[in-house]
């Protein structure tokens, strides 16, 4: 038998960024408000309000079934089933500055978009099930890399303005402070040290 240690499943949830993108089927659950920009205690409310009407819908209604695909540009979630009048949209990499798996439903991925920064809610938490705790892990190290390698364009853009060439697809260094929480849900639990990878 197999020994299942994190630090097995751990190396089978790492992503690459030459791995993207990756697209990982998944329920949507919703999207509330989140007072915020980073940190599992801005999603964590949110996702038991948004976990908590799902589990209430009439028995005619179902959360829809989603491919949401994590590319270096951002994530793209498409809608399966059932069929929807607006069935597709994306989060560009530059708006998303917060991922974690939940604590509490470990299948469940949240992360925070950031809308109009103008907007009384500027802040919105997106929710999604996954198949499998191991896929809600997965799903997070993938956008832990598009963060990489998005960190890695902006200070690319950043050195070539300071030295005056500046590329033809230069990136507006808009907001360059996001984090992933990369620590399985026991850790967040136990409040261990901050593992939040900031760029």
């Amino acid at each position: 038998m197999a020994s299942n240690s994190s630090s097995t499943t751990d190396l089978d949830s790492q992503v690459n960024v030459e791995d993207l993108p990756i697209t990982f089927k998944v329920k949507y659950i919703g999207s509330e408000v989140a007072r915020g920009l980073w940190g599992i205690k801005y999603t964590r409310r949110p996702v038991d309000i948004m976990v908590g009407v799902a589990k209430n819908l009439p028995p005619n209604k179902v959360l829809p079934n989603c491919d949401l695909k994590v590319s270096a540009d951002g994530v793209q979630l498409e809608i399966i089933s059932p069929k929807a009048s607006i069935n597709h949209w994306s989060y560009p990499i530059d708006t998303i500055s917060y991922g974690v798996q939940d604590l509490v439903y470990t299948r469940v991925f949240a992360m925070i978009v950031v809308k109009d920064e103008s907007s009384p809610h500027p802040f919105e938490v997106h929710a999604f099930v996954c198949d499998s705790r191991a896929m809600a892990r997965k799903l997070t190290f993938a956008l832990a890399a598009a963060f990489q390698d998005y960190s890695r364009r902006v200070k690319e853009a950043a050195d070539a303005e300071a030295e005056g060439t500046t590329p033809s697809d230069t990136i507006t260094p808009t907001r360059q402070k996001f984090a992933i929480d990369l620590r399985t849900p026991e850790e967040i639990q136990a409040g261990e040290l901050e593992q939040e990878t900031e760029a």
